[in-house]
């Protein structure tokens, strides 16, 4: 092989003659001249890409790879995320993650848009997407790539880093606590990857099954087996089992706060921990769980008895199963049949005491309810 001096020259000359983005025309060079050694790094390109993650506590500026980083700060697995044109999306998701974060809806709209404008502006660039192997991060994979794909970006413009461990941390909790160092890192390791049509593809089916109306596509999802999205299949089949399912109408996020209650936790903080501590990959967060407490000590028939009623639950609340809570953790009565439900799952909305989808631990899918509409 030849060593050949100034290829980055020849890279920025391309680029100037083709248009074409600093990655695309350095891979092309080297696939015109087989034997060429180019006298730059292969990470040259990064800081000029946009690079997306889940939220500011993985130090992407820090690695010295991005100049331009932006975050995609949106619970995905909770409220309502129907069919619709991204500027009705960006109003329907601000207004739920005002009501959840308690921001002010404007605030969360700027943020909203000025992500998805980034992301429209860069169609032209490079993208690097830093994320988990979680549920919340697939999903949030999911949209993004989505995007890029309706926005007409070739997919080997896009890097997807993503991990679900990391030596010598054990039950790893995600990017944010590695070091910048460890950060720089990934790019040279299995974790990265240049994707490839057939992710995008993916990435697009399984962004629509989520914002379905109906949950049939869920299960496809879940089955489907690709080495650059090797963590989405996983993330879709836990959510698919936060449906109620047919033998208590539990999702299993409820199952596991209740048998955490009922095996002695006696506040919601620890059932929330040890809830938290039976998930492959925690993706819940406490706020989110307790408001799951809250929902399950309301109603006509109160699974859970909180020592301060009427207030939030919070980490120090006390709590503790009701006969009914007990008979529904037993599998002797259904929570759906009882107090009804009115939750969305992406673009279903499960409402009322009668619901036509559940999940069925039995052949482990989501199934449709004989008679039920």
């Amino acid at each position: 092989m030849t060593k050949q001096a100034g290829f980055k020259r020849r890279v920025r000359a391309r680029m100037a003659k083709t248009g074409e983005s600093y990655a695309t025309a350095r891979s092309r060079l080297l696939a015109e001249h087989p034997g060429t050694t180019p006298d730059d790094s292969p990470l040259d390109w990064m800081p000029e890409a946009l690079h997306i993650s889940n939220g500011d506590a993985t130090d992407v500026p820090g690695t010295g790879l991005a100049r331009h980083v932006i975050y995609w700060r949106d619970i995905l697995h909770e409220g309502p995320v129907p069919e619709a044109a991204p500027a009705e999306l960006r109003q329907i998701r601000a207004g739920y993650l005002a009501s959840y974060e308690g921001v002010e809806r404007t605030e969360a709209m700027r943020q909203l848009t000025e992500r998805d404008q980034a992301v429209e502006a860069n169609r032209d660039g490079e993208y690097v997407l830093w994320f988990e192997a979680d549920l919340y991060d697939q999903l949030q994979i999911a949209e993004i790539l989505a995007r890029l794909a309706g926005l007409g970006v070739p997919a080997d413009r896009i890097t997807l880093i993503c991990i679900g461990e990391h030596p010598g941390i054990a039950r790893f909790g995600g990017l944010g606590e590695l070091t910048a160092e460890q950060l720089r890192e990934l790019p040279h390791t299995n974790a990265c990857a240049r994707l490839t049509p057939a992710a995008l593809g993916l990435a697009t089916r399984a962004w629509a099954a989520l914002r379905a109306p109906t949950p049939e596509d869920l299960c496809a999802i879940a089955a489907a087996r690709l080495g650059e999205l090797r963590f989405l299949g996983e993330a879709f089949d836990r959510l698919s089992r936060e449906y109620p399912a047919t033998r208590d109408g539990l999702s299993l996020t409820e199952r596991r706060v209740l048998a955490a209650v009922a095996d002695g936790a006696p506040d919601a903080g620890t059932a929330f921990a040890r809830a938290g501590a039976r998930e492959t990959r925690p993706f819940l967060g406490d706020t989110t769980c307790f408001g799951r407490m809250d929902r399950m000590a309301e109603g006509l028939y109160p699974l859970l008895r909180v020592d301060r009623p009427g207030r939030p639950v919070e980490r120090t609340t006390g709590v503790r199963l009701t006969a009914t809570g007990a008979r529904v953790l037993a599998g002797d009565a259904d929570q759906i049949a009882l107090n009804g439900i009115d939750r969305w799952i992406g673009g279903v909305h499960l409402h009322g005491h009668h619901l036509p989808w559940r999940w069925d631990d039995g052949t482990e899918t989501i199934v449709r309810l004989p008679g039920k509409t």
